[in-house]
């Protein structure tokens, strides 16, 4: 395959998995094979999706401020221990082999492929507060599970948005404003762990650029679907991208 070609092929996959990352979750499922299949080791492939990753939310998050729909209140309750996560979570991806994280990745793309198929709103009583406005102990458990999530996207990303989506679903957004926080947190944390791979050596800021350019497009058009199209068409995509995740990994 010609470089040209490769790199023609990465940028239609960003534009997809952009518009996927926003508007439900999971697109680096499809990047970071596609990387790994271009040549990338697989620690380099994690390091140089970041590249498209902090590009494509920072324009998803812009977006969604111009729209109106980004709920700033809860982002301190969110974004903090999410990146104090991170950090612990890439310090881990830098420490395993690359058969190991190849097997690694492998394995949480069956899982939370799986999660996936749980719907949190069920979980959630009609009389509970709306967002993080509960209780000190309910606040705890929400921060806790944020620096979770935060050690999940520092060490892999993929999935991380579905991860999120749950989060803020029991916590009383509705999908819409659950994307746009969402964007808010990976923005917020990404920034470091992309600092930490290109550190060690593991970004390839071409091959990263190329792949950034069409998730920005991707990510842009997510935004304005996810506006536009309200909760229940974001609900179906979800619910889409799931099935369609679940075949890939069955072949």
């Amino acid at each position: 395959m010609s470089d040209s070609l490769g790199l023609g092929i990465l940028f239609v996959v960003g534009v997809v998995s952009g518009a996927l990352n926003v508007v439900a979750g999971g697109g680096s499922f499809l990047t970071l094979p596609v990387l790994i299949f271009l040549g990338l080791p697989p620690s380099v492939a994690n390091g140089t999706n970041r590249v498209a990753i902090l590009i494509q939310n920072a324009g998803a998050v812009w977006g969604f401020h111009r729209y109106r729909v980004m709920d700033w209140r809860f982002a301190a309750a969110t974004v903090v221990p999410a990146v104090v996560g991170a950090l612990g979570g890439t310090w881990l991806a830098l420490r395993i082999g690359e058969a190991a994280f190849q097997r690694s990745l492998a394995v949480l793309m069956v899982a939370i492929s799986l999660f996936t198929l749980w719907d949190p709103r069920r979980h959630r009583r009609e009389d509970a507060p709306e967002g993080f406005a509960a209780t000190r102990g309910q606040r705890w458990m929400f921060a806790l599970g944020f620096f979770v999530i935060g050690v999940y996207g520092g060490f892999v990303q993929a999935g991380t948005g579905f991860l999120i989506l749950a989060a803020t679903t029991l916590a009383g957004l509705d999908l819409v404003r659950g994307n746009a926080l969402k964007a808010l947190i990976i923005l917020a944390f990404t920034p470091l762990s992309l600092a930490i791979f290109a550190a060690n050596g593991k970004v390839v800021w071409s091959v990263g650029l190329v792949l950034a350019a069409g998730n920005l497009l991707g990510g842009m058009l997510g935004v304005r679907l996810t506006v536009l199209r309200g909760h229940r068409w974001v609900k179906a995509v979800v619910t889409v991208a799931v099935i369609a995740f679940a075949v890939k990994l069955w072949f």
